[in-house]
């Protein structure tokens, strides 16, 4: 029996679903792959785990008994208070990663995102691609937008998602100095084209198929489907044996 657990923008299909993408100025495509172990974890992010730990950096959960579910919230699209409303009714807490546009202009559903007990992430500042940064931008990118935060909401963030899934061996340290833990995914689907949305029930076949415990699964908020099918896909994990 698999078990999933309670805690608690826009990304190139490639990094989501395949290998990494090459990437210039050092920087790494970050993709899970679709190879997996006997339990179901995809290999690549198996791979990053035990390479990168050591910066606080993890494409799992350890606990492998939990799935996490994380959103990038890049620009409101007018699904989030759905999104948070579903939540809410299954109990269910998720890890929000902001950009500092979103942290700016959406005060009313951020601020609902901590009153719901929700975790809120660092995204980035611009959302730039933090290897092909200086390390005086790279440390902006990361502080101006925990700055912020800190200062609007009083909220302190402590999770960090690399912008555009790109990272380097100095990325991470610069997050992890900065206080951060970096934290990839390891189950996602391709929800972030809202002229092109998945038809529900394939997206809902898939995400559960690929389910696995320690998952963190990446979704977007701009999705209508992810909207549509979150309450069933709980519904779903649970049913399997996860906790969320």
């Amino acid at each position: 029996m698999k078990i999933a657990g309670r805690l608690p923008a826009l990304l190139l299909g490639a990094l989501l679903l395949g290998a990494p993408l090459p990437a210039a100025a050092g920087a790494i495509g970050y993709g899970q792959g679709t190879q997996t172990d006997a339990d179901g974890i995809p290999l690549g992010a198996l791979d990053f785990d035990a390479q990168y730990r050591k910066y606080g950096a993890y494409a799992t959960t350890p606990d492998r008994s939990r799935i996490i579910l994380t959103f990038d919230q890049g620009y409101e699209n007018g699904y989030t208070d759905d999104i948070l409303d579903v939540l809410a009714e299954k109990h269910v807490t998720a890890i929000f990663f902001l950009t500092g546009d979103y942290a700016q202009k959406e005060t009313e559903l951020v601020r609902r995102m901590i009153a719901d007990g929700h975790m809120l992430g660092n995204h980035g500042m611009t959302h730039a691609s933090v290897p092909h940064l200086t390390p005086d931008q790279a440390h902006a990118e990361l502080m101006d937008l925990h700055d912020l935060v800190i200062r609007k909401y009083g909220y302190t963030m402590q999770y960090f998602r690399c912008p555009c899934g790109e990272y380097s061996e100095e990325a991470l340290q610069t997050a992890q100095s900065l206080g951060y833990r970096t934290i990839f995914w390891s189950g996602a689907h391709v929800d972030w084209l809202t002229d092109k949305q998945p038809d529900p029930q394939q997206a809902l076949a898939k995400l559960t198929a690929q389910a696995h415990g320690g998952e963190i699964l990446l979704l977007h908020s701009v999705s209508s489907t992810n909207a549509q099918i979150l309450g069933e896909l709980i519904d779903r994990l649970r049913d399997m044996g996860y906790t969320l």
